[in-house]
């Protein structure tokens, strides 16, 4: 009887003052986020970590929610995001967290800083996204640098080269960046003044990146026309540099084009098997969708948009303009060309008042309304709405799209913001990928046509882009990792924006927790914010 008395003090203090789990995730189908086959077991959380995986049947939490039937998941990674500037005026991040989304990856040739004026409430990357998360959001942020954002700090929006001291300058600020977190250097080289840009400034660029262990990532110089000689300069720039390099939403645009895929695909295999480390993402439609003065050469648009209205005005200058707008061959990606048929051209939003009926029709069919070819229609309207006009092209074969997303490599990512469907967003378009990226993948292409299993496609939206990023600690489930968490039903989850009605949340995710705090509960948004600045690895050299 001593014996049982002195071993239940033993046990008892223990059991009085052992911590119960914050939240215990019971009953789900766990998915590690590893590409290994999901588990049926339990995930225990306590603050912001994961702390266990496994049978917690016997332990309390604060909260406990049940999984049955469902699959749980790392959060989802958005590999390339324009959500900087929606979620600084509403940071619950909708028509991503519907999706599952827990980190969105922003600097896609532009990014937050660095800023200059008076009027800026930061002036470094660093800076802008602290601010962005003191505002609060509800998915953690990371960002890239944007070489577009370092030229025109440094260079302006002019076709200048840089001298020396200000590719040095240039060059800083990009160690800058690295320092306080920066994942790479990202660029977008078919806009001006990023177009702009030759091969030796970028390689420039990218050195400083590489000193940091970041990577350079791209939207190409050309998509289409151009594509074989693009992914030569992309290669050109990671080999000089000693940077890995990532193509963004890699696509083999226009029809004339879409044969140029093998051949892409064919030069990556090699310089993988070679050893460089060269990947891409992808975003899930046949459709891209940009500004309408990517029809319009570049050097027309260099400078302020004012500066490119002026121009146009100009007979001799409107009609060279044209001569190259519908000249089947430019040194230049020529979406009007690449689109081949003015109808595969879908207006989106407009500034100007009196041009708001043409939203959601095609350029062909304002084209004919207005009596003018397609050519002068688009120089018109962008005159019109002095700015420009964002839109959808149809240039990619569904059938290249089924073969990307089946490639080892490839991470995803929505190229576009995440928004609420409701007040001012409700006033134009948009690409249904706004709302639609990750569930479409999930649904479409993973349950109903099979193309890779769930277990594949949750880990490319999770603990590869973590890899590839080289973020720590997330995008996994593994204890000691941050309890970035989706929920969802792998049956029932799918998207439901089209081009037509794109203003339509996706279904299917359940439950979404982002470092410990749930921001989807049952399929409606919870209010909090709890999202975080995501450090890339040069911020531990700092």
């Amino acid at each position: 009887m001593v014996i049982i008395f002195s071993l239940l003090l033993l046990v008892l203090p223990f059991q009085e003052t052992r911590e119960p789990y914050d939240l215990i995730i019971k009953n789900g189908v766990v998915y590690d986020g590893t590409g290994s086959n999901g588990i049926n077991a339990d995930v225990g959380v306590i603050g912001d970590r994961i702390v266990e995986i496994g049978d917690l049947s016997g332990n309390t939490a604060v909260k406990v929610l049940d999984a049955e039937g469902l699959a749980v998941a790392p959060g989802f990674i958005n590999m390339l995001s324009w959500a900087a500037s929606p979620l600084m005026n509403d940071g619950r991040s909708m028509s991503d967290i519907k999706q599952g989304v827990t980190l969105e990856v922003f600097g896609e040739g532009s990014s937050l800083g660095p800023a200059g004026g008076p009027d800026r409430e930061w002036t470094t990357l660093g800076e802008g996204l602290d601010y962005l998360v003191e505002q609060g959001v509800s998915t953690n942020v990371a960002s890239f640098v944007g070489a577009t954002t370092i030229r025109i700090y440094v260079l302006g929006s002019n076709d200048v080269a840089p001298d020396t001291e200000q590719l040095r300058r240039m060059q800083e600020l990009v160690r800058e960046a690295m320092r306080e977190g920066a994942l790479g250097v990202g660029t977008s080289l078919i806009y001006p003044p990023a177009f702009y840009a030759d091969t030796d400034e970028l390689i420039a660029l990218a050195e400083a990146a590489a000193e940091y262990d970041g990577m350079y990532i791209s939207h190409m110089r050309s998509e289409g026309d151009k594509l074989l000689e693009a992914v030569d300069e992309l290669v050109t720039i990671s080999g000089e540099a000693g940077i890995d390099a990532e193509i963004y939403h890699l696509k083999a645009a226009g029809e004339r084009n879409w044969h140029k895929l093998d051949m892409v695909l064919d030069r990556i295999d090699s310089l993988q098997n070679a050893g460089h480390h060269v990947t891409a993402n992808m975003y899930t439609y046949p459709a891209a969708s940009t500004g309408l003065a990517a029809t319009v050469p570049p050097w027309v648009r260099e400078g302020s948009f004012s500066e490119f209205i002026e121009r146009i005005h100009d007979p001799e200058i409107r009609e060279r303009v044209l001569t190259e707008m519908n000249s089947p061959e430019t040194e230049w990606e020529n979406f009007l060309q690449l689109a081949n048929d003015p109808d595969n051209i879908l207006l989106l939003s407009f500034n100007a008042e009196e041009l708001q009926p043409y939203i959601g029709k095609t350029l062909g069919e304002v084209a004919e309304e207005r009596g003018t070819d397609p050519a002068n229609t688009a120089l018109d309207l962008l005159t019109i709405n002095e700015g420009n006009i964002q839109s959808v092209f149809f240039l990619m074969a569904e059938e290249n799209i089924r073969r990307q997303i089946q490639l080892p490599y490839m991470t995803f990512g929505s190229d576009a913001r995440s928004v609420a469907a409701e007040g001012w967003v409700l006033q134009s378009s948009t690409h249904p990928r706004t709302y639609g990226t990750f569930a479409r993948l999930l649904g479409k292409y993973v349950r109903d046509e099979k193309l890779i299993s769930l277990e594949e496609a949750i880990h490319r939206l999770t603990g590869m882009p973590a890899e590839r990023l080289k973020i720590e600690n997330r995008g996994r489930l593994q204890p000691g990792y941050f309890a970035d968490v989706v929920i969802f039903d792998p049956e029932t989850i799918e998207d439901r924006a089209t081009y037509v009605e794109p203003h339509q949340y996706s279904v299917g995710v359940e439950h979404v927790f982002v470092n410990g705090v749930q921001v989807l509960d049952s399929g409606e948004h919870t209010g909090e914010t709890p999202g975080r600045f995501v450090k890339g690895p040069g911020y531990e050299k700092r």
